[in-house]
């Protein structure tokens, strides 16, 4: 008898730790909110790397998706022999358990440095819901069952599609912003049909993932995008609100954080002491034009200039020429946009620039990682390891330095246990302290390139590189 109350302790006790592993999730890009914020409280590791507190170590095919975990299941997407693939993992052992193959007519156009397989995943604990510019939308039970599809793509955007759906209640929701054909959409997550969509066509190609922000009890989907900062209402789609000032185009998410809303944009020629100067069309039309056809063709413009190297985004519709309104669109986007970090404040309603700003600040300012908030400090990571810390309270500077993992960063900073972990594109890793006044704590080198932002839960990191995901942890 007493055997077997001790067998029976031991099953409940064993039964506790396995749901204490397993109690938080993290479920889209940047796990709850999109906040880059760890789920529990538990101790991370200090020293992590290809060979330093490893729980679990999996290969898998490249992608740039981060990983999103919910109860036993990790997912992500990748890319296998030209195939477009979304893979459900074991969250205790990281073993693949099932892959889903999305068929496609043709692959998108991508960043020489892209992939095929550049959204995260989202899940609400019942489906995984995942999306690839060359194909479209698919719904998936836990287990990789398909439930539904929208076939979508491949778009107007030779850098490929970068934003990832987010499920809000008993929607999912996905903003595309490309050349062309913009629109943010709300689908039924049960059935994948269309609640409404919002023509967003005056927005050509950006990347950051919408957030949800929640003002006098009512929903809100934020897009951060071309020149401006756009609120959106959760039932209809209808735009609530809008602050102007922003990048010419975005490829980091917006963060609310403490009733909050934090938007950055980077672009090339968005710095006072970077401009790009292009001439109005009506003036360089007659000396360029040489075939009279009043418009540009790619080999009519100087070779190396503004216009001629950013060719394929001018030229929208993809035409292969310009016309005066292609022309005219890019130079004002050129003219207006800067690059800034900003916050602003709950409560707007239409037009919102002057009333709704709290602060802007020029410099510190990242290009595709997006910014993180823990207690009130605010991390931004710019392009060759440059990591600033501002008081989100008013944007003033705590502590700016360079980091030894020096390269681009498209992952983004996520934070837990007082750590900040900062993932470089050649897979460098640097641990910092969670304060202003941020000191280097650890730092790792896993040999591979890296995109995906890394996702922290229940004590546990998981981190992909282009070739594996990593699971780690304190035994």
């Amino acid at each position: 008898m007493w055997l077997r109350t001790i067998s029976v302790a031991l099953a409940v006790a064993l039964l506790a730790a396995g749901n204490a592993v397993f109690a938080g999730n993290w479920p889209q890009f940047r796990g709850p909110g999109g906040a880059g914020t760890a789920v529990g409280t538990d101790s991370l590791p200090l020293e992590i790397g290809p060979d330093k507190n490893v729980i679990w170590k999996t290969d898998l095919p490249p992608g740039h998706s981060s990983p999103i975990v919910w109860g036993e299941r990790i997912f992500l997407t990748a890319v296998r022999e030209q195939k477009l693939l979304t893979l459900g993992l074991d969250r205790a052992t990281g073993k693949v358990l099932w892959e889903q193959v999305a068929p496609h007519e043709q692959l998108e156009q991508i960043h020489s440095i892209g992939s095929h397989a550049q959204c995260t995943p989202a899940t609400d604990g019942e489906r995984v819901v995942s999306f690839f510019g060359s194909s479209g939308l698919y719904c998936y039970d836990m287990d990789g069952k398909l439930l539904w599809e929208r076939p979508m793509g491949p778009f107007k955007n030779d850098f490929g599609a970068g934003s990832s759906p987010i499920i809000v209640d008993d929607l999912v929701i996905l903003c595309q912003d490309h050349d062309t054909d913009s629109f943010l959409a709300a689908l039924d997550k049960r059935t994948g049909k269309t609640r409404w969509q919002t023509d967003r066509s005056e927005f050509p190609r950006n990347y950051g993932t919408p957030v949800v922000w929640e003002v006098g009890g009512k929903k809100q989907i934020v897009v951060a995008a071309t020149l401006r900062v756009v609120g959106y209402d959760l039932e209809s789609g209808k735009e609530l609100w809008t602050v102007r000032g922003i990048a010419r185009f975005i490829s980091a998410s917006p963060v609310v954080a403490d009733g909050q809303l934090y938007v950055c944009g980077w672009a090339k020629g968005g710095d006072g002491n970077d401009a790009l100067a292009i001439e109005p069309f009506d003036t360089v039309l007659p000396a360029l034009d040489k075939n009279k056809n009043g418009l540009l063709e790619r080999d009519e413009l100087a070779k190396g200039d503004a216009v001629e190297q950013r060719y394929v985004q001018v030229d929208r519709d993809k035409s292969g020429t310009l016309t005066k309104e292609e022309y005219e669109f890019f130079r004002r986007l050129c003219s207006e946009g800067k690059n800034v970090l900003i916050a602003i404040k709950p409560g707007a309603e239409g037009e919102a620039t002057q009333t709704h700003k709290v602060w802007e600040q020029k410099r510190h300012v990242p290009f595709c990682a997006s910014p993180l908030i823990v207690d009130g400090t605010l991390f931004t990571v710019k392009d060759r390891g440059i990591l600033s810390t501002l008081y989100a309270k008013d944007g003033k500077l705590a502590r700016e330095g360079r980091l030894a993992a020096a390269a681009d960063y498209y992952a983004s900073p996520v934070s837990g246990d007082g750590k900040v972990f900062l993932l470089d594109q050649r897979g460098k890793l640097s641990i910092v302290s969670a304060n202003p006044s941020w000191e280097l704590l650890g730092k790792a080198d896993f040999g591979e390139d890296a995109y995906g932002s890394p996702a922290i839960v229940d004590g546990r990191i998981y981190l992909r590189t282009n070739g594996h995901l990593y699971c780690f942890g304190l035994r």
